[in-house]
């Protein structure tokens, strides 16, 4: 789990770069290994691999990272090897409102000095494109009634340092014309598990470490928006310059 990786990432946040040799990774850090790079004749349209392998090919294009859950077992700690088990436990193809959707969720442990540290759950939704003529999808409203915010703003620059520490070339993140022309969006999107990451150290700094954390994301969040990180209690949720709900969790 190379230190320099770490303190790169907390840098990209805002952080002093504090991370040495032997120290507790913060939560969801390990993001930034298991890297699986691919060649590019083995690259989709979008730059993610293409599916097939761990994932099935549903003949669907459009990827998103809908939500997650995390059990903590014990710290994963800077500096030392690690290693990941990766399964796809559900691969489900479904007529929904909009069109076919597929619903993929894949589970991945992750080892270090012979203890299982996190098990993470990640679910990822494939869909269509867009047609020209479609409606958007109706944002849900967030709520205003949380006891801590915080103002967090995204760039270009930001989102693009993101996708090169955890390796992720899909290219929404990075590549506005893909974006705006291909995908339909209004700009560049966030990432949903960086939005996770600003929750869940929002969430270790008021609870201390975290046993399980979980996450969904219900609306897209441009790089040109400020956001809210809200939390009440044990519930935490992203909320857009519009009122919208953008990501909701538990601690």
């Amino acid at each position: 789990m190379d230190v320099a990786r770490a303190t790169a990432m907390q840098v990209a946040l805002g952080q002093n770069p504090s991370i040495v040799q032997g120290d507790v990774l913060p939560p969801f850090f390990h993001q930034l290994y298991f890297w699986t790079p691919q060649p590019p004749d083995r690259l989709g349209r979008d730059g993610h691999p293409k599916v097939g392998g761990l994932i099935p090919d549903m003949g669907l294009p459009r990827r998103m990272w809908a939500g997650g859950r995390l059990a903590f077992h014990t710290p994963l700690r800077a500096g030392i090897a690690a290693r990941r088990v990766s399964v796809c436990e559900k691969a489900d193809r479904k007529d929904g409102r909009t069109g076919p959707l597929a619903f993929v969720t894949l589970r991945h442990d992750i080892w270090q000095d012979d203890a299982c540290c996190i098990s993470e759950w990640q679910d990822l939704v494939y869909r269509q494109d867009p047609a020209p003529d479609a409606p958007r999808p109706v944002a849900p409203i967030a709520r205003t009634d949380e006891d801590q915010a915080i103002e967090v703003s995204f760039d270009a620059t930001l989102l693009f340092r993101y996708s090169a520490l955890t390796f992720n070339g899909h290219r929404i993140h990075y590549d506005l014309p893909y974006a705006r022309s291909v995908e339909g969006y209004d700009g560049l999107v966030v990432h949903g598990p960086l939005l996770a990451q600003h929750l869940m150290l929002m969430a270790e700094s008021a609870l201390g470490p975290l046993s399980d954390f979980t996450f969904r994301a219900t609306a897209p969040l441009m790089h040109f928006e400020t956001a809210t990180l809200c939390r009440k209690g044990r519930e935490f949720w992203v909320r857009g310059p519009d009122g919208r709900q953008c990501m909701q969790a538990t601690a």
